[in-house]
């Protein structure tokens, strides 16, 4: 049975949502496995918890992808509850408009819902946030910290626009020069005050979450190897204002801003050496594992609850022990409402043994 006083899902519907003409799921258990062949829509379903959360897929940025066949649109919906209390999400796309609505009455703003319901994902291609490019691991540390914090959410949108309004303004004086300096002055100014903000919640976040994720690491790697992160930035060794100011002739040579928080990046490390040069495929999963779980752990106490943990195809990406010290951690205290989506119900329960409450759903 359900903890009390969880968020926790209790029934979801799909119209028209990527596979799904139309379809309903009821959630009975803490722990609750979907399986099915591949192309059945394990992770659909996944991804329509998630969407629910945070009004976005996971997997895709285009809505026109995840209606069915590329449809005009599709409606999810969702009864959540809290304890005693019961509330229904629902949520509606068509033709490009987005509708949001929690019993019945419209968000004014579907940021405002942002923070209310959350999840955690980890899916196959996660890796990427180890083995890709720097946007990817600054989208991810955002999408921690927009959770747990409004003004971060404020200060990025405006560091994102201004940031714009100054390569453009670099575009047309390195074009045409005028030498008025007085809107670079207001970009600036904007800048150093949304950025350095973003620094420093950037920072005292890693100090804080470094922990957790040294903690789950030596849990599901028998303590083999030491992980951390270091946070690369221009702002570790100046201020963003004089960063601005000394790269202004090197910024109108290349058109755009090369100094400032877009441009940070985080080193997951190993032993101290970086993961992604020098890591083997499993320590690389157990690290990207770890990583999440810390970030699941990170929102749990930031939020006072627990999000839903979404775990898409893991019993094919991990070995034997991992998978073993995986399922001690999430069935043990600290964790809510999970969702494991796999090929073959049987692997599932051996993985977790008799006597496990773990309910399961078949497509």
């Amino acid at each position: 049975m359900f903890l009390s006083g969880l968020k926790i899902l209790k029934k979801i519907t799909l119209t028209s949502f990527r596979n799904y003409s139309f379809s309903e799921f009821l959630f009975n258990s803490s722990i609750t496995c979907i399986t099915g062949a591949n192309g059945s829509g394990k992770t659909n379903l996944l991804d329509a918890v998630y969407y629910l959360c945070y009004t976005k897929s996971y997997f895709t940025a285009s809505q026109q992808h995840i209606a069915q066949n590329g449809g005009e649109g599709f409606r999810l919906e969702a009864q959540f509850a809290n304890g005693e209390e019961q509330e229904k999400i629902a949520c509606k796309w068509k033709q490009g408009k987005k509708e949001l609505q929690a019993d019945g009455v419209d968000y004014e703003r579907v940021t405002d819902h942002i923070g209310k319901y959350t999840a955690v994902m980890i899916a196959p291609d996660d890796l990427e946030l180890i083995n890709g490019g720097s946007e990817l691991r600054r989208k991810w540390i955002d999408s921690v910290l927009v959770l747990t914090d409004r003004r971060y959410l404020d200060a990025l949108m405006k560091y994102q626009k201004v940031l714009q309004q100054r390569n453009a303004w670099l575009k047309q004086e390195a074009l045409k020069p005028t030498g008025d300096n007085t809107a670079l002055d207001f970009y600036n100014q904007n800048l150093v005050a949304d950025g350095t903000y973003i620094y420093d919640c950037r920072k005292a976040f890693l100090e804080e979450y470094i922990h957790l994720l040294k903690d789950f690491y030596a849990e599901l790697s028998g303590g083999k190897e030491a992980s951390s992160i270091e946070y690369k930035t221009d702002l570790n060794n100046n201020t963003l204002e004089n960063l601005l100011k000394q790269s202004l002739q090197n910024d109108l040579y290349l058109q755009r801003t090369t100094k400032g928080v877009h441009k940070d990046d985080l080193t997951f490390l190993l032993n101290e050496s970086p993961t992604k040069q020098y890591a083997s495929q499993g320590q690389k999963k157990s690290f990207l594992f770890a990583l999440k779980l810390a970030q699941y752990a990170y929102l749990s106490q930031k939020l006072g609850n627990y999000p839903i943990l979404l775990l898409d195809d893991i019993f094919e990406k991990l070995d034997e022990q991992r998978i073993k010290a995986l399922l001690k951690i999430i069935h043990g205290t600290g964790f809510g409402q999970v969702l494991i989506t796999d090929t073959h119900a049987d692997r599932i329960r051996d993985a977790f043994g008799e006597g496990a409450e773990v309910d399961f759903i078949g497509l």
